[in-house]
């Protein structure tokens, strides 16, 4: 059986202590893989690495570093279809979504932070006083030194590229924490970083779970915190770093809301909002699980949604025609399906899914679970309050514009929304109101990442993405000159 290794200093470390945890594929149930677990000694041991190669890896000209991130698009290029099928093997998700969205964006992540740091400017102002007198002020931008980057489950490649290829080109090193669940592609990224001539120390990968996390985040060395996860989790990291107050960002929870208006192209909305609930089995923290429908359409949306719900396939993730794949482990269904005991509780209507399908005898020790959508519920139940994290939506009618802003509104998370309208003045009206960090009109997930990405609330702080990525991994030093 393969065994998977952490990354410290510029190789793969073989570790004495003997603790290993297992890599299951979620789809069988099967375990593929053995993760070596990071400990107290191979935290700090990737700590110091990180720290004794920031220094020179800062004083290495952007332009360089732009250019050797490029070297690690192309490595994952070369390599694509391994970093596809690790993926797979990880998350369970459909091959065909892998390829698309997961590898494709981590090569695009890393060729756009390469582009966005190396054309950077400067901030500078030509400052003038009362009596004459002048004086330049402008801005250098320094690394904060060794950062910390918490990675999730639900798209490993994607958000693992998105942290480290920012931090990376703003000069800094990096420790990785994948999450314990999907360990398989960020061993196949530090291979590739290796194989484009990444100094040894600049990126490390350890391994493990929330005490690894903890070790990671509450070590002495760490200059900065990116994490993205549950809100729950997400809090630890704070009270974690609090005592010595270094920057974080956080990218948390959601219950992000669509709102439907009775002038949408119909086929075209419900198009958009399957797309919306059911990726990636709904494991995207900018799924949809509210659905604000006008009155008028509720039904036709309703049975549109479902429809679209029951066209889904469910089965083999190497298999090109399935959609659909599982949720990642046991641990999560059970918890999903505790969502879906308590939304017939408080009187949820089923009108698609509600339970575990039956997958036949190769996949039937997988974590499947049925695409699901709920009428008959308010604002005022749990399953409409709380993040599920699965492929499930609440679908609640309104009767006006202002009511439905209010009803979205009504959250203590502010992550995303979409509005699917064909009055183009309302849906900038509508989408301005959402207390969100992105709002869409007439479509989902579509991105530039030059764009800042966060959320609001319970969603998270700060903002990654162009701009506000740069912002994030640097520390500013004003300097002033009088002329």
């Amino acid at each position: 059986m393969r065994t998977i290794r952490n990354f410290v200093g510029g190789k793969f470390v073989e570790l004495d202590h003997g603790r290993r945890f297992d890599n299951v594929d979620p789809a069988t149930g099967v375990t593929f893989a053995e993760v070596e677990e990071a400990d107290e000694a191979t935290v700090d041991q990737a700590v110091t690495a990180a720290w004794e190669a920031a220094g020179p890896w800062a004083r290495t000209p952007v332009r360089e570093r732009a250019e050797l991130l490029r070297r690690v698009a192309d490595r994952i290029e070369a390599r694509f279809e391994e970093f596809v099928a690790a993926e797979v093997a990880d998350t369970g998700k459909p091959v065909a979504l892998a390829r698309e969205l997961d590898v494709s964006r981590a090569v695009a992540n890393v060729r756009a932070f390469a582009d966005v740091g190396s054309t950077a400017g400067q901030e500078s102002f030509l400052t003038e006083l009362p009596g004459g007198r002048r004086a330049l002020n402008y801005a250098v931008r320094k690394p904060l030194g060794v950062v910390a980057v918490i990675v999730p489950w639900n798209l490993p490649l994607l958000l693992l590229t998105w942290k480290v290829a920012a931090a990376l080109v703003c000069g800094n090193a990096v420790v990785v924490k994948p999450s314990e669940l999907t360990p398989s592609t960020a061993a196949l990224f530090a291979e590739a970083l290796a194989e484009a001539g990444l100094p040894a120390g600049v990126c490390n990968v350890v391994h493990g779970g929330g005490v690894t996390g903890e070790l990671l985040t509450g070590h002495p060395g760490i200059d900065g915190v990116t994490f993205t996860g549950s809100t729950a989790t997400g809090a630890r990291v704070m009270r974690a770093v609090a005592p010595r107050v270094r920057p974080v960002s956080f990218e948390l929870g959601g219950k992000n809301a669509a709102i439907v208006f009775d002038d949408v192209d119909l086929d075209e909305a419900v198009t958009g909002l399957s797309r919306a609930v059911f990726t990636n089995t709904g494991q995207v923290c900018l799924c949809t699980e509210r659905v604000y429908v006008h009155r008028r359409i509720f039904d036709d949306v309703a049975a549109g949604l479902a429809d679209r719900a029951r066209e889904l396939r469910l089965g083999d993730p190497s298999d090109e025609a399935t959609t659909t794949g599982p949720l990642i482990s046991q641990l999560h269904r059970q918890k999903v399906l505790g969502y879906f005991a308590l939304a017939e509780h408080e009187g949820a209507k089923v009108i698609t899914g509600g339970g575990v399908p039956d997958m036949g005898s190769d996949l039937e020790d997988g974590s499947w679970i049925e695409p699901t959508l709920w009428t008959g519920l308010t604002n005022e139940d749990r399953v409409v309050r709380e993040e599920v994290f699965g492929p499930v939506a609440a679908l609640i009618p309104f009767d006006d514009e202002n009511e439905a802003i209010a009803l979205a509104n009504d959250t203590d998370y502010g992550l995303a929304a979409s509005v699917w309208t064909n009055d183009l003045r309302r849906g900038h009206r509508v989408a301005q109101a959402m207390n969100v960090g992105m709002s869409w009109v007439n479509t989902w997930f579509l991105r530039d990442l030059r764009s800042p990405f966060g959320g609001m609330g319970l969603s998270g702080i700060g903002r990654e993405g162009g701009a506000s990525s740069l912002h994030f991994y640097t520390e500013p030093t004003n300097v002033c000159v009088q002329l």
